[in-house]
Parts: structure tokens; sequence; C-alpha cells
């Protein structure tokens, strides 16, 4: 179960895929258009500057002007408004479950959607990490620590935010490696996966509050100052650590982690009626370029292409990663832990008779 994440070089995309039959004599450029982008929690700081590099080249390439609104939000949620009728051109999401909710329900893009751009259609990757306060007065150093009764646990709320359920499958990782007598964490025996589940119902005990979405957890750990440790995007992490230096986060790397893929897709149907499908294309096939690869690893993303991952190897550690395929992948991920009458829901109300 335990993987080395492998840098993956990718074949560097044309800035917009401009081609003679799908140039400009397809736009109309004198009618400017509106893209809405609905994306998860942490994206802020990298869509807002994506977003004005490419609005400025689309109009340099095509003479066509572009104006993309944002939706942020926890990723769950956020699939749940595109399902409930909030008309994104684009979704750029935490998990694939949370696209795949959204093209079974809604019909607004092919259930193949991550065979149309490279790496199941994540540009970019991250991880979990921990962080802690100055000094890591607790000396949290490992997933086991989380568990102890001195510790308090800041994470989101699996059932709304795609941070959430990475954090949550890899620290059911950690406990199916460290079960005793198991040798193979995906074949547990009954009374193998009871350890697990009593160990993760210990672990949530120690979560206070379960907010929404990732940012939310953020601002409950560092503005409400609640909580001993932050589960979190390490990309977060790095955020936290350049915005807020003068507060001495530290970040601490757990023995296991998980390759956490945020993809990102095209909904055809909202965009054909939006008339942005070509602008919409490019600017999904734009993250794949070597300009935005570089960009990304800029706000503590780790890049596809493996040039651009080369000038940011000082900043990324090397991890020791499982990935939803170790869980049989995001359809039975999320009806086994997610879903409504799932694990997590069972490990919750646990968690609730407890503090009876």
């Amino acid at each position: 179960m335990k993987t080395k994440c492998a840098l993956v070089t990718i074949v560097t995309a044309a800035l917009f895929l401009f081609t003679a039959g799908c140039g400009k004599k397809q736009l109309d450029t004198g009618t400017p258009v509106t893209l809405l982008n609905v994306s998860y929690d942490p994206t802020r700081e990298l869509y807002r500057e994506y977003n004005a590099r490419f609005s400025q080249s689309w109009l340099a390439q095509t003479g066509q002007t572009v104006t993309i609104e944002m939706s942020h939000g926890g990723s769950g949620k956020q699939a749940r408004s595109v399902i409930d009728g909030l008309e994104a051109d684009v979704v750029t999401l935490a998990t694939a479950s949370d696209i795949n909710a959204i093209a079974a329900n809604s019909g607004l893009l092919p259930v193949t959607w991550q065979s149309q751009r490279p790496h199941n259609s994540a540009p970019y990757y991250s991880t979990m990490v921990f962080i802690v306060r100055e000094g890591n007065p607790k000396h949290i150093r490992d997933w086991g620590d989380l568990v102890r009764e001195d510790v308090s646990v800041i994470t989101p709320n699996p059932k709304t935010s795609g941070a959430a359920r990475w954090s949550y499958l890899a620290a059911w990782a950690w406990a199916m490696h460290n079960t005793p007598d198991s040798s193979l964490a995906t074949d547990l025996s009954p009374s193998q996966y009871s350890h697990v589940r009593a160990w993760m119902a210990d672990l949530y005990a120690n979560v206070p509050v379960l907010d929404s979405g990732a940012r939310g957890a953020s601002n409950t750990f560092t503005q409400n100052q609640l909580g001993d440790v932050l589960i979190n995007w390490e990309n977060e992490a790095f955020l936290m650590n350049e915005e807020m230096a003068d507060q001495g986060f530290e970040i601490v790397v757990p023995s296991i982690s998980i390759l956490a893929e945020p993809p990102v897709a095209l909904l055809p149907v909202n965009a054909k009626k939006h008339g942005t499908e070509t602008v919409a294309n490019a600017y999904l096939d734009s993250l794949y370029t070597w300009t935005t690869q570089k960009m990304v690893g800029q706000f503590h993303y780790r890049p596809r292409n493996q040039e651009a991952f080369a000038l940011y190897t000082d900043k990324f550690p090397e991890l020791n990663l499982v990935t939803v395929d170790d869980f049989g992948g995001w359809g039975k991920a999320q009806a086994e832990h997610f879903n409504d009458g799932g694990v997590f829901d069972d490990i919750m109300r646990t968690v609730r008779e407890s503090r009876r």
C-alpha cells in the first residue's frame, strides 16, 4: 500500500491549442464572455493570479475579453451547488468523487471526463500534512499522536470537504499499517478492521469542530486559536507560513500521507449554453503549460511537469504516499466511507455517544 510519489513528465500543451480550424474565425471577438469556475476552498490565491494571466493572454491571442468569476467552498458542498443549479462552466474541485457526483446527478458532463486531460485531469497535486504551533509544544510527530487525550485536532468535515476526505483516508491508511499482526493494509480481518475503526473514532473524538471546508478549518486554527494541530493541504500549510510568519507555525510531515489529486473538468452543457466552450477548454488546457506549471509551484502546489517541479525540490519533501486506488478508487471509497450511512457516519455516531 505504500507508494513513492512519482514525477510524471507531460507533453506541454500549446498555450490555447489554437489551430487554423478553431481560431479567431470561431470567436465573436467583439463579444465579451464571462466564465464561472467553481472551485474548492484553498485555491483562491492560485486562481486569482492564474485568472488575471489567462485573461490577458486570451485577449492578446484572440481579441476577446473574458471575465473569470470564482466560487469557493468545501469541495463536496460546491459539487452539490452545481448539481442544484449553479451554472459553472468549469469545475476545479478537490476530489474526483465530487466531479463524479456532478456527472452522475446532473448530466452536465460525461462520466468519462477524467480521460479528457492528462493525469486523470489533475494538472497539479498535493498531499496532507500537519500544522502545529510554534515550537510544537505537544510534540506531535505522526498520526499516532493525534489520539492522545491532551491533543486537540482541527480537520474539516468529510461530508463537505475534499481535504477532509483525503485526510481521513491518510489517517485510515496509517491505522491499517499499524494494526497488530497486519502485514497488508488492504487485507484486514474483522478484528483488525474493528481496531482501525476504533482508532478512527478516537481521532475524531479529539476534533472539537468540523468546519465545512479546508480554509474554514485553517481560520479556526489560526484566527480562533482552537486546536493543537491542523490537518490540511500541504499548499495551505505553506501559505499559512508565508502569510502568518509572525505566528511561527510549523509543518510536520507524517510517516504516511496520501497522493491528493484535485481534478478539473469542463461542463460542456453549461459552456455551450453560455457560449464559452472554446475559452473554457483553453482555460483548463493552459493549466498544463510550462508557464502555468511554474506558477503552480510558486503557489505551493506540486507541478506535474517534471522540469517545473525541479525548480521546487528544496521546498517539497519526498513522501511516502498511499493513493485512493489503495481504497478501491473513489467510487468504492466514497460509497463505503463518506456516503450517508457509511463508515464515517458510524464513527461519528460512536463519538457522539461517547460524549453523552
